[in-house]
């Protein structure tokens, strides 16, 4: 009687063990993934604005969702097109192959776009849809949805910049749409994905949403005397809009509209992120996105805020008013989707491509040191310096991405190799004002740097693509125009993002340790259950996830 009772025992524990790992184990996907990228927004950016901000916008994301405090972009150079890669691939340019915007081909001599693909033409346009993620090296985390999934499902990438709709979703997307400007003032696409607008697009076009923006004159959303985390708006740091005298407000958007009809001035103004959102919010709608059995895919990029600082600066009235609007269409598109897709129904993650740097004026007039990089001086300084050592002022045959990139054939007429010209070459160009390192690709080749602005070096560095000498600048060197604000450095202002994942099968919490941004693809890859992207380097954002 004793062994049966223990017996009996035994299976009650065997049985409950078993019940409470099927119980452990959930199958259960989101119905609709929002990846939301905002392009050049700081991580303060929600330190600043935060008592100015509303409930249910950025607030809501932070005290309702997951707050990574502390990740950093873990590469160089901060630029739209390799972040956004890298945030969807779960790598760095060394593996994911997109290494800047543009970049200098050294198999064919010549410059080249990330995303520019003659073999497809533009679909809804005139031009502008020559387009596809043919350069990009690896599969992201929509295409990895897609095959385990078997091809169902749908994933749809949007942006007013081309390459931040195409690359985060990858190659076997259903589609992707940008912002196609000057006259035309319509979401275009390449045949890459289709042969024809669908008509919820076309129906979009056809209302011209974006000339009654553009038909609005831009004041602050509030008093501007309320506006205590910026700088004075007349101000000697920014950029004119081009129509304008000067930078204050109000911007007169309507008058300039009226004389040019430009509709790329949609991109310079925080309704072109309204207006980026209304399409978001069109996508849902007519592609039933969240309504299938299997999972979807929404990519968002918002890329005003980008245009928008790059004119103003990171300090301006300008920025701070856009990200309180900003924050509204957040609050908005949250409760859209609460309605449409169900609060139980979708998981939505916002971050951040890159940040950027304040006006070199502004920073100058603290007597904070800055530096404002000299781009023809320095082509000479280097002609010199090959003049001087090799007696050619050929060697060099491209500089552009803070990288030099030698001329193969006069290399060879010279009887020249490449370490023998680096190492010459490195000591004088440390010199050159604004630059305060320089590695050779022999030495990413065989060195393994493991933290620190090298590390980051190294990470952008892909030998097939990349240059033979890397520069490293001097900390707050200014690369762009001279005012406004910039961005392509590894140093924190550039590399420092928000990252707020929000939703289904996310917990509540904050997390202050160092995370790389290629920790996203396999977070959201392992909240979806399916394989890595193929080059992933990242790893799982653990307390993230419920």
């Amino acid at each position: 009687m004793k062994n049966l009772f223990l017996t009996l025992i035994t299976l009650l524990i065997v049985n409950s063990c078993i019940s409470q790992n099927k119980n452990n184990f959930n199958n259960k996907r989101p119905k609709l993934v929002v990846g939301i990228v905002v392009d050049q927004m700081r991580y303060d950016y929600l330190i600043k604005f935060y008592d100015k901000f509303g409930d249910d916008g950025f607030k809501k994301l932070i005290n309702n969702g997951f707050n990574c405090e502390n990740v950093h972009l873990n590469y160089v150079p901060t630029h739209t097109a390799v972040g956004h890669t890298s945030i969807y691939t779960g790598t760095t340019p060394s593996i994911h192959g997109i290494i800047a915007n543009n970049w200098f081909d050294k198999k064919n001599n010549e410059m080249i776009y990330c995303v520019d693909d003659d073999n497809f033409k533009t679909i809804g346009g005139k031009k502008g849809g020559e387009k596809s993620p043919n350069r990009l090296n690896v599969t992201t985390i929509t295409d990895q949805l897609h095959l385990a999934q078997v091809n169902k499902g749908k994933v749809i990438g949007i942006s007013l910049k081309d390459r931040a709709a195409i690359l985060p979703v990858g190659y076997s997307a259903n589609a992707a749409y940008w912002f196609k400007g000057k006259k035309e003032g319509n979401f275009i696409s390449s045949s890459y994905y289709m042969n024809e607008l669908p008509n919820w697009v076309k129906t979009f076009n056809k209302n011209k949403i974006a000339k009654t923006y553009l038909s609005q004159d831009w004041n602050t959303l509030y008093n501007i005397n309320t506006y205590t985390e910026s700088i004075l708006d007349d101000n000697d740091f920014e950029v004119n809009l081009k129509g304008e005298n000067d930078v204050t407000f109000p911007h007169e958007i309507s008058k300039i509209f009226k004389e040019k009809e430009n509709y790329s001035l949609i991109r310079k103004i925080p309704l072109g992120n309204t207006f980026l959102a209304d399409f978001a919010k069109a996508a849902i709608i007519g592609e039933s996105l969240g309504q299938h059995k299997e999972t979807d895919f929404l990519s968002i990029s918002f890329s005003s805020t980008d245009y928008i600082g790059h004119t103003f600066g990171v300090d301006s009235k300008e920025v701070e008013d856009t990200y309180l609007r900003l924050d509204l269409d957040i609050a908005n598109f949250i409760t859209f989707l609460d309605n449409k897709v169900g609060k139980e129904n979708y998981t939505l993650f916002l971050t951040a491509d890159h940040g950027a740097l304040s006006p070199h004026p502004y920073l100058k007039s603290l007597k904070i040191p800055s530096i404002l990089f000299d781009r023809s001086l320095f082509e000479k300084y280097v002609d010199d310096l090959t003049l001087k050592y090799f007696n050619s002022a050929n060697l060099v045959e491209n500089i552009s991405n803070l990288q030099l990139f030698y001329n193969k054939k006069e290399l060879e007429r010279l009887d020249l190799n490449h370490k023998e010209v680096s190492e010459k070459l490195i000591y004088d160009i440390i010199n050159f004002e604004g630059i305060d390192k320089c590695v050779s690709a022999h030495t990413l080749q065989n060195t393994n740097f493991t933290e620190g602005i090298l590390n980051y070096t190294q990470n952008g560095y892909n030998q097939k693509l990349s240059g033979d000498l890397i520069l490293i600048p001097t900390p707050n060197t200014v690369f762009y125009h001279k005012k406004g604000s910039g961005h392509s450095t590894g140093y924190s202002y550039d590399t420092h993002i928000p990252l707020l994942f929000y939703g289904y099968g996310i917990n509540k919490g904050n997390n202050k340790n160092y995370i790389p941004v290629i920790d996203i693809a396999p977070t959201i890859s392992s909240l979806l259950k399916i394989e890595f992207p193929n080059g992933s380097t990242g790893k799982i954002i653990e307390k993230v996830l419920k």
